[in-house]
């Protein structure tokens, strides 16, 4: 049973919930063995894991993570992978980009509009 992992070992080292990594394996994003009602969770799920929340923190859905981990085993195999993440890593960085244009008008937009009110209530105070 060294080879595997309970679910308990899971989701203390990655900070999860139990549901979390339920919500993965009913996702079909890992697949742990069972024995009876017992989750084991074999190293390969491990670093399944850790692509996954990788993938999260990138801000890639659930299908696009599915995509690039599941084209690991399959052709073109790994070289296919790492194009695919490159792929979406580049999509995910222009949106990023984008978004950070957004936030950088509406910043200079709420600083017009503020220093616009600030006027208007400097000439009501001295007409005051």
């Amino acid at each position: 049973m060294a080879d595997y992992l309970t679910i308990s070992e899971l989701t203390n080292e990655f900070g999860l919930t139990t549901r979390t990594l339920r919500f993965y394996e009913d996702e079909g994003l890992i697949k742990p063995v069972r024995r009876g009602r017992q989750r084991l969770y074999r190293p390969s799920d491990r670093t399944r894991l850790k692509l996954i929340l990788r993938g999260k923190r990138l801000g890639l859905s659930l299908d696009e993570i599915s995509d690039v981990i599941d084209m690991y085993r399959q052709p073109p195999g790994e070289a296919g992978q790492l194009n695919l993440l490159i792929e979406k890593i580049e999509a995910r960085r222009q949106d990023m980009r984008q978004k950070l244009a957004d936030i950088q008008e509406t910043i200079e937009e709420l600083d017009a509009v503020e220093e616009t009110c600030r006027s208007r209530l400097s000439v009501l105070s001295s007409d005051s």
